[in-house]
């Protein structure tokens, strides 16, 4: 049961970045937007503390401290690929973290992962390949997008697996916020690059807001997931339908308010339904590895 937490975070991952992305296009930065979702995502966690725990560790503040550092890196990338390309482009390439964070695993010696959830990685990385297929764009923001893309997945899954290491010597409860806490008082050195000008401008101010937010939410259920119940690789698969989700929704808000996405040929939609067909498929075989 503890697989509808990704399911429910890579619906508002999508649906997050679709209207950051809205508001990038209105004038909004990237470091304006890491602001705002650093400082939702600190408020958010606080709530966390109620789940309970022992004292705060102040001898190993160390290690929450590394995984703000990394939450922080990774949210940066993520907008920097996403002000570079499509959210249907951006968004299935995080997917390749599934691969990333059974990697970590096995060579950490953290679990020994079934030949099946190697499978369904597999899958999903073929899968999201497809997805990500275009035919047209602008090749060097393609690069960017890929790169960035690729930078925020690294990051996320050694928080995935540190967060699924080192919550149980904590408890959930007091590790998660401590990490949020971090994130947002790292925070505040951005101040001064913080623009808000942009949203003087009608509804952009409610698109930063509902943004943030949204980003926060997903981190609540993806990280409470893997820091609660473990099971990253599993968890990650499941997450992985994100990329399913973000050339969908993201093509029906580009039908709705104009974008990119709506230009796509029907060869590039034919390839990644078959994609999404493949991540579907393997994220079945993921959660049928663990019954």
């Amino acid at each position: 049961m503890h697989l509808i937490l990704p399911l429910l975070a890579s619906l508002l991952f999508v649906c997050g970045l679709i209207v950051i992305k809205r508001a990038n296009a209105a004038g909004v930065s990237p470091i304006t937007t890491l602001f705002c979702t650093n400082v939702a995502a600190a408020f958010a966690f606080s709530f966390i503390w109620l789940l309970g725990g022992d004292a705060i560790r102040w001898d190993l503040c160390w290690q929450p401290a590394i995984i703000a550092t990394l939450f922080v890196f990774g949210l940066a990338f993520t907008f920097l690929a996403i002000e570079r390309g499509d959210v249907s482009l951006a968004t299935p390439i995080f997917g390749v973290k599934v691969v990333l964070v059974a990697i970590l695993l096995t060579l950490t010696g953290e679990q020994d992962l079934p030949l099946q959830v190697w499978y369904a990685a597999a899958l999903a990385t073929f899968g999201i390949g497809l997805i990500q297929w275009t035919g047209n764009g602008h090749p060097h923001h393609i690069l960017l997008t890929v790169c960035f893309a690729l930078a925020a997945a690294s990051c996320f899954a050694t928080f995935d697996v540190l967060v699924q290491r080192w919550t149980p010597i904590w408890g959930a409860g007091r590790f998660l916020p401590v990490v949020y806490w971090m994130v947002g008082l790292g925070s505040l050195v951005m101040i001064p690059w913080v623009d808000f000008a942009p949203c003087k401008q009608p509804g952009v101010r409610g698109l930063l807001c509902s943004g943030s937010l949204l980003i926060g939410l997903q981190a609540i259920c993806i990280v409470v997931a893997v820091g609660v119940f473990g099971d990253a690789v599993r968890v990650n698969v499941v997450y992985a339908l994100r990329g399913l989700w973000g050339v969908g929704l993201a093509w029906l808000a580009a039908k709705i308010w104009g974008g990119a996405e709506i230009e796509h040929d029907r060869t590039t939609m034919l390839l990644r339904t078959a994609g999404a067909a493949l991540l579907t498929f393997a994220v079945m075989l993921a959660i049928l590895a663990g019954e």
